[in-house]
């Protein structure tokens, strides 16, 4: 299959593993990416807080982009994804706000493509059955709670993404490939985005409070489809308490033998490799 890629700012800086897991992963489950020419900032996380048209004309002109190729969008950064979602739900039927976003964009929106999230598309599309066949590395020993966070399920009128309330699609794909996934209560819980910068004491408390959570289901890990959380999960917890967190693509790339997982490891704040290395998985 093949479809437009939308990496977004956080995937070409501070989540450069997200993004390399994410190509990766892609073409060996033969998933064709087509990044999306000249793509610019779709303004998450504050545009639509400062002004409602700026927020729905930046994704807006990214999505006309993907129309023109005709393909589906895959957007992997959990905040992009919310935000070009919102667009698309704004527009729909709004005929005089489309107009307008036409104008200020200078191009015709059609609302044609769709826009999914990673998970979505290796769980639905690629299928449980083919993860589990092209693991040649069981990672046995493994047991990640799966954290979604706020912005790929919320609002659900406008995500229409998984269970809202008690999402599945990462855990099925962490067991596919062999991991023991935790069942715990905080899959959907804030670990407080990006006050990381302003008020970093309320991030270090939600963020503890998830790693004292994941500990007490029995989880070693933690996996996630979000730069935000992840940077939060990576760099905020309290050293009494931390695990180490991956991206999902990060754990299917390294159960499928593929190049890259160690250097991607490297980057993180919190080294998974000891973890890793005792479970024989590296």
């Amino acid at each position: 299959m093949k479809v437009s890629y939308y990496p977004g700012c956080s995937l070409h800086a501070t989540a450069k593993e997200y993004d390399q897991s994410t190509r990766a992963v892609s073409k060996a489950l033969g998933i064709e990416l087509k990044e999306i020419d000249d793509w610019s900032c779709c303004g998450a996380s504050a545009a639509h807080n400062t002004n409602f048209k700026l927020s729905v004309a930046l994704p807006a002109r990214n999505i006309v982009k993907a129309e023109a190729d005709g393909l589906d969008i895959m957007v992997p950064c959990a905040a992009c994804f919310n935000r070009f979602k919102s667009v698309q739900y704004h527009l729909k039927g709004n005929e005089k706000l489309k107009a307008e976003i036409e104008d200020i964009i200078g191009k015709k929106y059609n609302g044609t493509v769709a826009t999914r999230n990673p998970i979505d598309v290796i769980y639905n599309d690629i299928g449980l059955e083919k993860l589990n066949e092209l693991a040649v590395k069981k990672l046995e020993g493994l047991k990640p709670v799966s954290y979604y966070g706020c912005l790929l399920l919320r609002p659900p009128e406008i995500c229409e993404f998984d269970d809202y309330e008690n999402p599945y699609m990462m855990d099925g794909i962490m067991k596919s490939i062999g991991a023991e996934s935790r069942p715990w209560s905080y899959k959907t819980e804030c670990c407080g985005g990006s006050l990381t910068l302003g008020k970093t004491e309320i991030v270090v408390n939600l963020v503890d409070r998830l790693m004292r959570m994941a500990r007490e289901a029995g989880a070693n890990c933690l996996v996630c489809a979000c730069p935000v959380c992840f940077a939060n999960l990576d760099t905020r917890a309290s050293e009494n308490v931390r695990l180490p967190a991956f991206y999902f693509t990060e754990l299917l790339a390294l159960a499928m033998g593929l190049k890259g997982p160690e250097s991607w490891f490297k980057m993180h704040n919190v080294d998974p490799r000891p973890l890793l290395k005792s479970l024989e998985l590296i």
